[in-house]
C-alpha cells in the first residue's frame, strides 16, 4: 500500500472517531445541556431573593420552596391532596375519555351518526370551559360530582375529535384492498382501519389527558376542601406564597409525567410507522 493511499485511510479513520465522538457526546451530555437554562434561571432566582431585590411575599427564593416542600411532605399534607387531586383527575379523564372514544368511533364508522351527533358536539365544544364551570357547580354543587364532570367535559373532546378524523383519514385504497382481499367487516375494522387510526387516537388520548389535569385546577380553583388547587388557594388567602408555587410546580411536574408516560406508549404501539426524527 503507498503511503498516499495509507494517508487517506488514516483520514477517513480520524474522521469516524471524530463523528463518533461527537455523538456520544451529544447524547451523553443531552440531559445537561437541556437543564442547563432552568439551572442558570434558578441560580439568578435564588440571588435577586437573597439580595431582597424582590419581596419574598411575592417571590420566595427556591431554597424556601424546597423548605416548604419538605415541610409539606414530612407532614403527609401533601400526600393527601395529591392524592385527593390524581383520584379526580383518573376518575374524570376515564369517564369523559371514554365517552369521548366512544362517541368518536361511533360517528366515525356511521355516516347517520354524524349527522345526528356531531353538530351538536362541535357546538357544545365551542362553549368556553371556564363560563360552564360555574354553571356545573350550581347544578351539581361543590362537592366531588361537579369536579369530575368539569374534568370530564374538558377529556371528552380531543379523543372525539381525534377518533373521528384518525377514521375518516384512512386512505379508501387500503378499503378497495380489504375488499379484494376478501375481508369481512370486522377484520376490515379491526386490522386494517383501527391500526391507522391509531396515531390520531393515541394524539387524542395525550391531548385529553392534559386537559385533564387543566381541567382538575379549574375545578379546584372554584372551590374545594381538598387537592393542590385547595393547597394553592389557601397559600393565597393566607399570603404563603410558597404554597402556591409548591401547586404549580406539582401541576407541571406530574402534568409532565403523565405527557411522557404516553409518548413512550406511542413508541411502543407505534414503531412500525418509519417517521422522520430531525
Amino acid at each position: 500500500m503507498s503511503e498516499q493511499v495509507k494517508t487517506q485511510v488514516n483520514s477517513l479513520e480520524i474522521g469516524r472517531n471524530r463523528t463518533k465522538f461527537r455523538w456520544k457526546f451529544t447524547k451523553g451530555n443531552d440531559f445537561v445541556i437541556g437543564a442547563a437554562i432552568p439551572i442558570i434561571i434558578l441560580a439568578i432566582w435564588q440571588i435577586v431573593g437573597q439580595l431582597n431585590i424582590v419581596s419574598p411575599i411575592f417571590l420566595p427564593t427556591p431554597t424556601a420552596i424546597l423548605q416548604t416542600f419538605g415541610d409539606l411532605i414530612a407532614s403527609n399534607e401533601l400526600g393527601v391532596h395529591l392524592g385527593v387531586s390524581i383520584r379526580r383527575a383518573l376518575i374524570g379523564f376515564l369517564v369523559g375519555g371514554s365517552l369521548g372514544l366512544l362517541f368518536g368511533l361511533l360517528t366515525g364508522f356511521s355516516y347517520k351518526a354524524q349527522y345526528v351527533l356531531d353538530p351538536t358536539v362541535q357546538l357544545l365544544r365551542m362553549m368556553p370551559g371556564l363560563a360552564l364551570a360555574p354553571l356545573i357547580i350550581l347544578w351539581f354543587g361543590f362537592g366531588e360530582v361537579s369536579k369530575i364532570v368539569i374534568i370530564a367535559e374538558g377529556a371528552f373532546y380531543p379523543l372525539y375529535l381525534n377518533t373521528f378524523m384518525g377514521i375518516r383519514n384512512v386512505d379508501n385504497k387500503l378499503i378497495e384492498v380489504s375488499k379484494v382481499l376478501e375481508f369481512n367487516r370486522a377484520k376490515t375494522i379491526f386490522n386494517l382501519i383501527l391500526p391507522s387510526a391509531l396515531p390520531n387516537i393515541l394524539l387524542g388520548l395525550r391531548l385529553s389527558l392534559a386537559i385533564s389535569w387543566l381541567g382538575l385546577v379549574v375545578a379546584e380553583l372554584l372551590g374545594s376542601t381538598a387537592g393542590i388547587g385547595f393547597l394553592i388557594n389557601l397559600g393565597k388567602q393566607n399570603s404563603v406564597t410558597e404554597y402556591i408555587f409548591v401547586g404549580i410546580i406539582i401541576f407541571a411536574v406530574f402534568g409532565k409525567l403523565v405527557d411522557s408516560f404516553v409518548r413512550i406508549l406511542e413508541r411502543k404501539l407505534l414503531s412500525w410507522r418509519d417517521s422522520y426524527q430531525g
